[in-house]
């Protein structure tokens, strides 16, 4: 079945016609469920379908567009969710059997924003289980296929959220991020994702995998557009205790078009240009966006990260340790006891899943648990948050000295479906770029900047200071100008298929 066209280039033109009138949000809602009815059941990004709630919602937006009233900034554009997000009345699996029956009674704060501001909420959207993986692979009820090769990952653990964005099959979603799962994703389906700094997007209603890293954040066609949504979610949230109390600025959705970098001084870090497992066609494409940048008017210097190498390990000894205590609340209090007495990882994942819990799951929580038991936790918890202090503090030291850090999102393109599911460290490694932001707490990016010898999009990473997206997204606006690659389609997303 030939899917509709989706009848606008990006959110902020489909906002656009909806208020003025030049479209209903019923026909943009429509287009994006008979997209979601032709392409999704071979892509696998949505677990739930809301077509009646969101045709609803449309239908109300259209309503008050005709009777003259004032419209959200997002009033009547269809847009995708995680399913970690917690949505009222509409199932929240968070990619797992153990949730596959759960009907929230309210909404994730992030969401209520959403709604407030006109948002048609299409349905939820698939995911690592309980958002633990980089390949989306691990969902406990299908896997999630790339849209510009469906052998291939879309990435995790928001692969569904980048997928969905990827083949137009919305304006735009939500994912979150714990070390990379919103930009890795955004890397390998050649979309823009924004990992907000720690505090400045609420965490209330987001089922959590590792509290002192998740954050939530968009995805979108680009940069423009994440400025969009990002504004209509961030600010502070008296219901988190980590939500900050720093104001938003409103005018992000203005980013001047071609954009000139004069004065900004654009660092990459020694330690990543090269680097082990780095893709030469990724080394190169990033090279050319620095040299864009340069031309752009920035000054692009070298800086030194010099912890980088260990970011990696003290991630996923802080993350999983975090992951066991928070998946208590899903009997991993009994589950992690119980692990001592499992011979073999197999026997582990046999009990595991028998409850509920899928491989990866639980390996974290065994992992986890034991970083945090009696005579451990000094030598790998404690540890770990030492050295997530001197990687914090590199971080400090270089934007003394520039003021956007570029680097890789991810060291390959795409792998196959597949490919590094018996090798759990090869997956892990497919985070080596990006866990070092969440453990600093810093606002990232992830933005297209060409494509690979087999045409699958490549990741440019930029980081900024503690709240400064506002510059980020000038940065990252200015070189998508110029660099030209946001506009080119996966085949998923073509207008008609064979």
């Amino acid at each position: 079945m030939a899917p509709p066209p989706l009848p606008f280039a990006s959110l902020r033109t489909a906002r656009a016609a909806i208020a003025t009138g030049e479209a209903s949000s019923a026909e943009v809602t429509q287009a994006c469920l008979g997209r979601i009815a032709a392409l999704d059941p071979d892509l696998g990004a949505f677990l739930t379908v809301d077509t009646e709630g969101a045709m609803s919602a449309a239908a109300a937006v259209d309503a008050a567009r005709a009777a003259g009233k004032a419209l959200g900034p997002l009033a009547g554009v269809p847009l995708a969710l995680k399913d970690n997000l917690s949505t009222r009345g509409l199932r929240t699996t968070c990619g797992s059997r153990m949730l596959e029956a759960y009907v929230p009674g309210f909404d994730a704060t992030v969401v209520s924003r959403l709604r407030r501001a006109g948002a048609v909420i299409l349905g939820k959207v698939n995911l690592d289980e309980f958002a633990m993986g980089s390949s989306t692979e691990n969902s406990a009820f299908h896997p999630t296929r790339n849209p510009w090769d469906p052998t291939r990952s879309p990435g995790g653990s928001s692969g569904g959220s980048a997928a969905a964005v990827a083949a137009r099959l919305c304006f735009g979603s939500l994912g979150s991020d714990t070390g990379g799962s919103i930009r890795q994703p955004a890397a390998f389906c050649g979309v823009v994702g924004l990992k907000p700094t720690y505090g400045r997007v609420s965490r209330f209603g987001l089922v959590a995998f590792a509290s002192s890293l998740d954050q939530v954040g968009p995805l979108s066609f680009d940069v423009r557009d994440a400025a969009v949504l990002f504004g209509a979610i961030a600010g502070h949230d008296p219901a988190d205790a980590t939500s900050a109390l720093s104001d938003v600025p409103l005018d992000l959705g203005q980013l001047p078009e071609g954009g000139r970098l004069r004065g900004v001084r654009i660092g990459w870090p020694r330690e990543y240009l090269p680097a082990d497992g780095l893709e030469p066609a990724v080394a190169a494409a990033v090279r050319r966006a620095l040299d864009t940048l340069g031309a752009l008017g920035a000054e692009v210097v070298p800086v030194s990260l010099p912890h980088a190498e260990h970011a990696i390990a003290t991630y996923y000894v802080i993350a999983t340790a975090e992951a066991s205590s928070n998946l208590a609340r899903f009997d991993g209090v009994r589950f992690g006891h119980r692990a001592a007495e499992a011979a073999t990882l197999d026997a582990l994942y046999s009990r595991s899943r028998a409850e509920g819990f899928g491989l990866e799951v639980a390996r974290r929580i065994l992992l986890g648990t034991f970083a945090l038991s009696a005579g451990y936790h000094d030598a790998f918890y404690a540890k770990a948050n030492q050295v997530r202090a001197l990687i914090r503090a590199d971080f400090e030291s270089a934007f003394g000295e520039v003021d956007i850090l570029v680097t890789p999102t991810s060291p390959t393109t795409a792998f196959a479906l597949g490919e590094r599911t018996s090798d759990p460290v090869r997956m892990y490694l497919a985070d080596v770029f990006t866990t070092a932001c969440n453990l600093a707490g810093l606002p990232g990016l992830s933005l297209p900047c060409g494509f690979d010898d087999a045409g699958l999009p490549i990741g440019l990473q930029m980081m900024a200071r503690p709240f400064a997206e506002a510059e980020l997204l000038r940065v990252a606006a200015a070189f998508e100008d110029a660099a030209g690659v946001v506009g080119r389609r996966p085949p998923a997303a073509a207008e008609a298929r064979p």
